[in-house]
């Protein structure tokens, strides 16, 4: 069929669909109509119509992937290069012109892979990696957009180099980029003219090259991202937002204007109230919400828009609305509106030039009433208040498999006893509360308050504290499973995301050490002790019986890496800094298939804690399944388990744990996995001693 006709056909459909819009609306306002029915047949003809002439639109990207493998086999053998290119999601659908206004920048880009990312076999031999380079390409719809991923395991991008292009070029001064973080230096790829290649080559330093990328990918209304880790690779991600299509989107309105949010971005809704748990919680003027077991970011979108005026922006608490839950990647935020409406398919215009430089709209449509209303881009949205670039580091941290304990933690900041600020992580704070200290009730010398129906125990942080019977003070709530302890404090301070290196080992039981964390000196809290002191048998739900499985009814000095699998995210969380502060590397996965797939791609750990008690897969047959036949078959690994009969411990070792512990009980924990890399360090001299002679 003749292009033409086929452009012609979906104009007059995506006009068709807003009349039926148009119609609809009205039937809304006279329900008790004789046209309810043939509109609703009139209705589902429409859906029908738009859903086939879409689709002939569509083609999948894989006719735009056709020519890479040819390019790949010629540049390594051009290069003397090892690549393998591993293409994913070749079926995802894109409307025809876009697909051919986006094949040469995914060329180049490949190339670029290629030649600048993957390094020759020897250097990679010596780096740590395999031989073979690999280039993986995929493409999937997200959020009503087409994301296109291009990554590489390669060299990463050469901080100093770039460095010292931005100096010779002129772009930046020396002092101008010591203010710089390392993801703004890197943006300077996307400059004019701007290329590191040592020599012109028919494939790069030509001066031809991501500037070029970024303009063609602009033209179509897209965006390009990009995060490298100089060693480990690159990732770019190319965005390709909604232009000439028809979606389902949810009308929200904010300071009395109506917005459309693409439903495929929408996760949930809840209602703001102002007691109970659906209520906005404050931490340092910054509105937060409980989400169950995480905390929710939110973001109101009167204020940014900048909607209301400034007086109504400061008066305080958000006290009536909804919180939109919307997910951008793996990164899930909420965006506070005054009211919902129902949901609707509307036709996305694309935005007038004037506007194209605002990454908060996607487009623009006209409802049934007739109204023109923009199209919101949740992924603006998030990089406008800063939120986005931080959940892409995030992901790019994970996609590179670095440890957890070299990640930034999120950190809850507090004053108790004293003026010396403290920390502990975010992850394990289930809720803040203030407690009227009225209410404070004393059984057997342990003081106690009502909380959801329970009696929930209360400590102060330090026993220096002096705890009134007027008033209120904060507490920290942690919780998990049915059980739950109040820690009071005086002061909430801040919350904050640290790189958490402990530098002076704990002076006192509470804590695991003092840190600097915003430029203070800070006390790193030991939850473990304070649950310790409540409860010796925190996370220990059952008898002493043994566990039934459903199957039944490098050097000395270098630091040893960890590899933690527990289905509880609380206990993951509470574990990893002690860990790491007694010096391990320490990579957290909630799922033994998650750990049998890390296996599978290659990781390497000194040693594997396990949990016994997990839903997908007991640690018994972890345990057996890494013994069988796995590249961890000789690697260490201790049980950590709340049933610790003796019978459950003669199990273990047979079916190949080294050591087990029971798992509320960290000084033994400590104790054998020293024992345990000390054995498994004296098994590797005398291995290489033996082949020696």
């Amino acid at each position: 069929m003749n292009v033409d006709v086929l452009e012609n056909l979906m104009t007059m459909v995506s006009e068709l669909v807003l009349t039926r819009n148009q119609l609809l609306q009205i039937l809304r306002s006279n329900a008790e109509s004789e046209f309810t029915t043939p509109l609703q047949r009139l209705n589902h003809v429409v859906s029908d119509l738009q859903e086939g002439v879409m689709k002939t639109r569509m083609q999948p990207i894989g006719n735009a992937w056709q020519k890479l493998p040819r390019i790949i086999r010629d540049l390594s053998m051009e290069l003397g290069k090892k690549i393998d290119l591993d293409m994913r999601g070749a079926d995802t659908e894109l409307d025809r012109q876009v697909l051919e206004m986006i094949k040469d920048p995914l060329t180049h880009m490949v190339r670029n892979s290629g030649d600048h990312g993957i390094e020759k076999p020897a250097d990679r031999v010596k780096a740590g990696k395999p031989e073979t380079g690999r280039i993986m390409l995929e493409a999937f719809h997200e959020g009503g957009h087409i994301l296109i991923k291009i990554s590489d395991d390669g060299k990463g991008l050469a901080l100093e180099k770039i460095k010292q292009k931005i100096l010779s070029n002129g772009l930046a001064t020396q002092e101008e980029l010591q203010g710089m973080s390392v993801q703004q230096i890197q943006q300077y790829i996307f400059k004019a003219g701007f290329s590191t290649a040592e020599k012109v080559t028919s494939v790069s330093g030509r001066g031809v090259g991501m500037d070029v990328v970024r303009t063609n990918i602009e033209k179509i209304g897209g965006s390009i991202e990009m995060n490298s880790v100089e060693g480990k690779g690159s990732v770019f991600t190319i965005k390709i937002p909604l232009t000439l299509a028809i979606v389902s989107a949810l009308i929200v309105e904010a300071a009395g204007e109506r917005f459309a949010i693409p439903q495929l971005s929408v996760r949930e809704l809840v209602m703001i109230s102002t007691q109970g748990d659906n209520r906005i919680e404050y931490v340092h003027n910054a509105p937060v919400f409980r989400l169950r077991e995480r905390l929710l970011p939110l973001i109101s979108l009167g204020d940014v828009l900048k909607l209301r005026e400034e007086s109504d922006a400061d008066q305080g608490l958000i006290t009536r609305g909804y919180i939109v839950v919307t997910q951008v990647g793996s990164f899930e935020f909420g965006i506070i509106v005054d009211k919902v409406f129902d949901t609707e398919e509307i036709v996305v215009k694309p935005v007038s030039k004037l506007l194209q430089g605002l990454s908060l709209f996607s487009g623009n449509t006209i409802l049934g009433d007739g109204s023109v209303i923009m199209i919101l881009d949740p992924n603006g949205i998030a990089e406008t208040t800063g939120t986005l670039a931080e959940a892409d580091r995030e992901e790019s941290e994970q996609a590179g498999n670095i440890p957890d304990s070299h990640k930034k933690t999120s950190l809850l900041l507090f004053r108790a006893a004293d003026s010396a600020p403290k920390a502990v992580p975010l992850a394990l704070v289930a809720r803040l509360e203030n407690v009227r200290l009225d209410k404070i009730e004393r059984s057997g010398g342990q003081m106690m308050v009502q909380y959801r129906d329970t009696l929930m125990p209360l400590i102060p942080y330090h026993e220096s504290m002096e705890i009134g019977s007027t008033g209120e003070k904060p507490v920290l709530v942690f919780a998990e499973r049915n059980r739950s302890l109040g820690l009071i404090v005086d002061q909430i301070i801040d919350i904050t995301e640290q790189y958490v290196d402990i530098q002076i080992s704990a002076s006192r039981p509470g804590l695991l050490g003092s840190a600097i964390i915003n430029g203070k000196a800070t006390d790193v809290m030991d939850l473990a002790y304070f649950l310790a002191s409540i409860d010796k048998d925190w996370f220990k739900d059952h008898g002493d019986e043994d566990f039934v499985t459903a199957a039944d009814l490098s050097n000395k000095n270098r630091r040893r890496s960890i590899l933690l699998i527990d289905d509880s995210l609380f206990f993951r969380n509470m574990l990893t800094p002690l860990l790491s502060v007694a010096g391990y590397d320490v990579t957290t996965l909630e799922s033994p298939l998650q750990a049998l797939k890390l296996c599978e791609d290659g990781a390497h750990f000194d040693v594997i804690i396990s949990d016994i008690e997990m839903p997908e897969m007991d640690g018994f047959e972890f345990a057996q399944r890494v013994r069988d036949n796995s590249r961890w078959q000789n690697v260490p690994m201790v049980a950590l388990s709340s049933h610790a009969t003796p019978q459950d411990i003669d199990r273990g070792r047979k079916v190949g744990f080294n050591d087990y512990v029971a798992k509320f009980d960290r000084d033994t924990l400590l104790n054998s996995l020293s024992e345990t890399v000390a054995n498994a360090r004296m098994a590797e001299r005398a291995s290489k001693a033996t082949a020696r002679g």
